[in-house]
């Protein structure tokens, strides 16, 4: 089954092209999953609060020429129309969105939505082959009530525990990285989701939680506690099965380093002149490099303490060991261009004129679909567009195609 989509100018957007997508999500999680889905060519719809918006537009500073930069982060390539639910005549449009929508995002609080009509028994009733993507902290369950922030995932899944200095407090990750990785599940859920839609036409509620999407991405620590009943604490930058796989200090500044195998070892040590670490029978497996951990650690940067980490750098990449100096964001972007991977879009506003710049998506295809590069919309600025196109009957309303 297809929607009746609302017009655009015809040209081919990408592997979604065709599909809309109702946003009715704010903040991170859910604005990456609607923000992926546009990049790859669905029409996606934002639906925000008149006046005030995702709540992301007002998390600053950082300020670009446009906008925040958190809620630009997540939020290209979208139409923003402003509706207030508690208006009827705008939850008439929000319904009517819903009922057209090939796909609908929100993470709201368990039941919030339902309490306009919008829920997925409400809306799948309406829109039977509809993907209902619902992204919450704890589940619809036991956790239904819990408010959902990334940091508190962090603490309570385990991951903070694991991170941080042994002898320092538990840290949480640099970035909002449960947010991340749950809005990546979800748009896994949705794919898949719409390919079992294809074949059957029928459509499905994908229920998502941050908590869930954290104990999958511990991958190799949670299986230590449920396969080995082992127990899992901060190491630093170390690495609990791997050594040395770590940031080791040099002459100037730290170099991380992961020799992941026992020949790579060999070919570390003979770089550094200490090839006679390799044979030594504490250092020669990777088992025992582990046991003796601590008494190898100080000979590597006895002996990287000779030079500077961009010279050790140079000198084992040549030798094969993989290593890199420990970059700033801004290096870690140049870093990507200059390996020809060009991570930066251009992205432009309605006239055609380049406003600001964005991260890709990472994935390339060949032969390559079209890149999407609008600019995130202005608050409400596909207000009219939008709304006319929610008041035309669906049986005359324009298509994507047309």
């Amino acid at each position: 089954m297809t929607t009746e989509h609302i017009p655009h100018d015809g040209t081919s957007r990408g592997p979604l092209d065709g599909l809309v997508v109702a946003d009715f999500s704010r903040v991170l999680a859910g604005p990456l999953v609607t923000m992926t889905l546009a990049d790859l060519g669905a029409e996606v719809i934002k639906v925000e609060r008149p006046g005030a918006g995702d709540d992301t537009r007002s998390w600053g500073p950082p300020y670009s020429k446009t906008g925040a930069t958190y809620f630009e982060s997540v939020n290209r390539n979208k139409r923003s129309v402003t509706l207030d639910l508690r208006d009827a005549d705008d939850l008439a449009l929000a319904r009517e969105l819903a009922h057209r929508a090939d796909v609908v995002v929100e993470n709201f609080k368990t039941g919030g939505l339902a309490r306009y009509g919008l829920g997925y028994e409400q809306v799948s009733t309406e829109n039977p082959s509809v993907v209902y993507c619902s992204i919450t902290g704890f589940g619809s369950a036991g956790g239904a009530e819990l408010p959902g922030y990334d940091f508190i995932v962090q603490a309570l899944g385990g991951l903070m525990h694991i991170t941080g200095e042994p002898d320092g407090d538990p840290m949480k990750v640099g970035v909002a990285l449960v947010d991340v990785l749950t809005a990546k599940d979800a748009t896994i859920g949705i794919l898949a989701a719409l390919a079992h839609r294809a074949r059957s036409g029928e459509g499905r509620h994908v229920e998502v939680n941050l908590l869930s999407s954290l104990q999958s991405a511990l991958t190799n620590q949670i299986q230590a506690v449920i396969g080995a009943d082992a127990s899992p604490s901060r190491l630093g930058n170390a690495h609990p099965s791997i050594v040395p796989y770590q940031a080791l200090a040099t002459a100037d500044a730290p170099l991380a380093v992961a020799v992941g195998n026992d020949g790579q070892f060999a070919a570390f040590t003979t770089a550094l002149g200490v090839p006679e670490l390799a044979e030594d029978a504490r250092f020669a497996t990777n088992p025992q490099r582990v046991a003796h951990r601590d008494e190898l650690i100080p000979l590597l940067e006895a002996a990287l303490a000779a030079d500077s980490a961009e010279r050790w750098e140079a000198r084992l990449i040549e030798a094969g060991v993989p290593v890199g100096r420990v970059n700033t964001i801004a290096d870690g972007i140049a870093h990507a261009e200059g390996l020809g991977l060009a991570p930066l879009l251009k992205l432009k506003d309605a006239e055609g004129n380049v406003v600001g710049r964005g991260i890709r998506h990472p994935a390339l295809y060949t032969p390559a679909f079209p890149v999407q590069d609008a600019a995130p919309p202005q608050l409400g600025a596909d207000n009219d567009d939008v709304r006319a196109w929610l008041a035309t009957p669906r049986d005359n309303a324009t298509t994507a195609s047309a």
